[in-house]
Order: structure tokens, then sequence, then C-alpha cells
């Protein structure tokens, strides 16, 4: 199989479905030799979210459901990873923030050769990245704040590493999810500095965002990342992935 999409997921009842339609319509329309899968992994979710999914499976004959223990979406995203059997796997937020049609931009990258390749809103990760609608100004600060701290401890060089639109080839993935600890919203910094930590390339490419003001991410889970980002620090320091 050539792409597993995977839509890390919790309560989204009221833009499941709009959101697998997108996907799916932006599959299709590619014709990927190898085929692709959509595999929605839903932390047990409380509302109609499960629902939806199972009826779009009539109708999108490659859509997978994950139902799995709510510990966070790095979880979520660990286990779709380690579920998948794409060549290449995907993981993208269940509002679409990134659209689907940003892939474009990376098959290039995984033509050449490369590992892993994310996605920036930051124009000095890559050239032409921008934020259609912005976020808040206490998210913006708390995020630049959160940047810093990253930048010094445990991805330096990468300046967005929260965006929620990453790809891996299947060796990466399965190596960096069987090592990855952190289950909240620092997965992504972890897998970013695990990525170097063994040794796999990573590229970038530009995406223009959109900010969903019904975002789950809250300011206490900026503190719990940036608390995260030392527990990952000290992770590579005392060899704990090597385990």
């Amino acid at each position: 199989m050539y792409l597993s999409w995977i839509i890390p997921c919790y309560n989204e009842e009221p833009r499941i479905e709009k959101t697998i339609r997108e996907v799916d319509l932006y599959l299709k329309s590619k014709n990927f030799s190898g085929g692709y899968e959509i595999l929605v992994a839903d932390s047990s979710s409380k509302d109609k979210t499960q629902e939806i999914v199972k009826r779009l499976q009539s109708q999108i004959s490659n859509l997978q459901l994950l139902v799995i223990e709510n510990k966070g979406k790095g979880w979520a995203v660990r286990e779709g990873m380690r579920s998948a059997q794409g060549d290449i796997r995907l993981f993208s937020d269940a509002d679409n923030a990134t659209s689907p049609e940003h892939f474009d931009k990376m098959i290039p990258y995984f033509e050449k050769g490369d590992d892993v390749v994310i996605s920036s809103r930051n124009p000095w990760d890559a050239v032409g990245a921008f934020q259609d609608i912005p976020e808040s100004l206490l998210r913006r600060t708390a995020g630049k704040m959160g940047n810093l701290i990253i930048q010094i401890f445990a991805v330096p060089g990468i300046w967005d590493t929260q965006n929620g639109f990453k790809a891996l080839r299947a060796n990466p993935a399965e190596k960096i999810f069987s090592s990855a600890l952190m289950h909240g919203f620092s997965f992504d910094i972890e897998m970013l500095a695990l990525a170097r930590k063994f040794g796999f390339t990573i590229s970038i490419i530009p995406v223009k965002w959109k900010h969903d003001p019904e975002s789950k991410v809250t300011l206490k889970s900026y503190i719990q990342v940036f608390a995260d980002v030392f527990k990952i620090r000290w992770n590579l320091i005392t060899h704990k992935y090597d385990i």
C-alpha cells in the first residue's frame, strides 16, 4: 500500500464527516499506485464520532476505524502509525486546518528518498508558509515562548514543530513510534527529536494554515508541552529511547 492517512480524533462529531470526505476526495483524485487507506484513530469518543465513521465505511471502502484508550493525541497518532500498512504514513488534524492537497508538496521529497517530511506555518522554516487566520494573542505568545524552549532543549533549527500535518516512511514511523514515550501534544517534538537521534532525514514544506477557533489546545496544554520538552531532553541524555 502506498499511503496510510491517519486522523487522530476525540469527540469530533460536528466535523469528522466533512474531514474524512475531503481527505477521501483528494486521495481519489490522485489515483496513487498501490492504493491508500484512511485510518481514524479515535480516543474512545463519547459523542457520535464512531457512529459517523462506521456509517461512512459503507461508502468509503478503504476507511478504517481504530478505537483506542483515551491517553492523548500523541497516543492516538502512535497507535495509528503502528497499525498502518502504508509505505508512507501521514497524520493530519481532524479539522483539516492544513488542507489535504498539501501532500502534493511532500511527494517529491519522498521520491528523492527523504525519511520524514513535515509542514510549517513559519516562513523561517520554508518560504511561502503563513497563517490564513492568526491565532489569539495568548496562543501566539505562548507559542513563541514554547518555541524558544524547544529550540534550546529539543529540536534546534525547526521553528514550527507542532503543525498537525506530518508524514514518514514506514521504517522511520515504526522505529520512532515504537520508541516514543510522550502521549500528549508534545509528541510532535519528541518525534522530530527521535528522527534526528536515529539519523533520519527531515524536510519541510510550507503550508497555508487556517486557525480553528474551536481548537482543543488550551493554555494548560501549552504548559504541559513546556514541561514535556525537558522530559524529552532528559530521556535523550539518559538513553531512555535506546531501550
